[in-house]
């Protein structure tokens, strides 16, 4: 099933990554790696949006990536931290501001999302953008040209509540899979 998932010639719309996989980082990465030669963004500046807010435990997903990746020192152009926080009142503000400083960017969106029972510690990867906000009802724009999305937990009834009941340890270790994933791509001299 792995080297299904995993085939690189073929690439799939959308790939999932387990957290409990010892080599679930380095996986995403070289999936990462292969759209973002696909896309051919060598030109272009990556930015990683990391969408969240830390007041609730489910949605604290991307400022933990966000903070972890600032952490490494390795990246320069990521927005939403735990410090900073990009969430739904601050968003188009800040996409604004990507807008304002880079000329051409590729965003790599990266959010929490409700998902069923058996895929939750899950991380999905794909191309294309995320529509934040969406499991609570709010009207956000979509964002990104590839979105890491993990999901932290089930959805389908009282969402708001779910995201605050959401294990912290969970959304930690999905936090660090997902950084170590970005790290060992953004940084890579041969990506």
């Amino acid at each position: 099933m792995l080297n299904q998932l995993f085939n690189l010639e073929k690439p799939s719309p959308e790939i999932k990554f387990s957290i409990y996989q010892p080599s679930s980082s380095q996986e995403m990465a070289a999936r990462l790696r292969n759209i973002l030669q696909n896309a051919n963004v060598n030109n272009q500046d990556i930015i990683v949006l990391c969408i969240g807010t830390d007041r609730s435990t489910g949605d604290a997903l991307g400022p933990l990536t966000g903070s972890r990746l600032k952490s490494l020192h390795l990246h320069p152009h990521i927005y939403g931290t735990l410090d900073q926080p990009v969430h739904a009142t601050n968003l188009a503000e800040i996409l604004g501001i990507i807008r304002q400083n880079f000329s051409n960017p590729f965003i790599i969106a990266v959010d929490a999302c409700l998902g069923k029972m058996e895929n939750v510690g899950y991380v999905s990867l794909g191309r294309g953008s995320l529509k934040p906000g969406a499991a609570v009802n709010k009207d956000l724009p979509m964002v990104g040209d590839i979105y890491i999305t993990g999901i932290v937990n089930v959805g389908g009834f009282m969402e708001h509540l779910v995201l605050q009941s959401t294990r912290l340890n969970l959304v930690v270790k999905m936090a660090e899979i997902i950084a170590r994933g970005l790290a060992y791509t953004l940084n890579d001299p041969h990506k």
